[in-house]
């Protein structure tokens, strides 16, 4: 849910790749057939990363907050998301905004690109860092331009979201990343490690499972877990997943790391009533990635560097 300071097996690379590469002229021509089929799959590729993996759907649709980890809403997808603000360490106000056709019809896909990787929208206006684009900025081209393709397919959702207020100017956001699409590489799916640290970038896990310091994010407990949630009517501490034996991820096994994000997004699960222990994690989102995905992000994880920090998870 909070992506502020908050992919898969490449089964349709070739495709993709055809099809972004029509739109260059010093590439050879395809069919209308061929290209309707690339971009087809590249709207799938796009979905499923949509969804399960950089988590569009999480902040740009609206969530239920009676049900387990709060699913998106059907029906919401893309149409806006909630507004975020100091509950989430934001300074002001945020609303994530629409980014179904109604609303980006008139954006070129590299224009919805740039905002994607370097934080620039087509105004040309600095875009908050709640929007990831520093870690989107690491993706793979093929990818970015999947989900845009995606983003074309979904139900135009007549919704114009509030400006932000924030408290502090665009300057203060810090460098905008360099577009490096063109020379971001997909690490081989073999390469588990390399491979979950695609996919953990592009899920941005480290901006929620990263504590909150007097100045930002402490980079220093990287993935440590202990930033509180206080929504109101639930407050909650994200977890520490570091591989530290005694507060985090240490001593578990691939596959209780795998059945815990299934578990978490079974319909049994998602739509029992969470009751006071409801959770801010998009679980019915990330708990449907592809096993092999969750199995690469394990593998990364435990890799990084363990840190002993205890969290209470429902403090009073």
């Amino acid at each position: 849910m909070r992506k502020f300071f908050v992919l898969a097996v490449i089964l349709v690379t070739c495709m993709t790749a055809i099809y972004f590469s029509s739109c260059n002229n010093e590439t050879k021509e395809t069919g209308p057939a061929e290209n309707k089929d690339s971009l087809s799959k590249a709207a799938a590729r796009g979905e499923y990363l949509a969804h399960h993996v950089t988590m569009c759907m999480d902040c740009h649709s609206k969530r239920d907050i009676t049900k387990f980890a709060m699913p998106v809403i059907p029906g919401t997808e893309g149409g806006g998301g909630i507004t975020f603000g100091k509950a989430e360490g934001i300074p002001g106000e945020v609303t994530p905004p629409n980014i179904t056709p109604f609303a980006l019809k008139d954006w070129t896909d590299d224009e919805i690109a740039r905002a994607l990787t370097e934080g620039v929208n087509k105004k040309g206006d600095t875009l908050f860092p709640m929007m990831p684009y520093h870690h989107y900025s690491k993706m793979t081209r093929d990818d970015v331009y999947s989900i845009i393709a995606y983003l074309r397919t979904l139900k135009p959702i007549d919704n114009t979201t509030p400006p932000r207020k924030l408290l502090i100017p665009p300057s203060m956001f810090g460098p905008l990343p360099e577009n490096t699409l063109a020379s971001n590489t997909m690490p081989s799916p073999s390469d588990k490690i390399k491979y979950g640290e695609y996919l953990v970038n592009a899920a941005v896990c480290s901006e929620c499972h990263t504590p909150m310091g007097p100045q930002g994010p402490d980079f220093s407990k990287l993935f440590a877990g202990g930033f509180l949630f206080d929504l109101g009517f639930l407050k909650v501490t994200v977890a520490n997943i570091t591989p530290d034996s005694a507060t985090g991820i240490g001593t578990w096994s691939e596959d209780a790391f795998v059945n815990k994000f299934k578990v978490n997004a079974s319909p049994e699960k998602v739509n029992a009533d969470p009751g006071k222990e409801n959770s801010i994690m998009p679980w019915s989102m990330y708990g449907t990635m592809k096993e092999e995905d969750l199995r690469a992000i394990y593998a990364y994880l435990r890799t990084v560097k363990p840190i002993t920090n205890k969290v209470e998870k429902y403090p009073k």
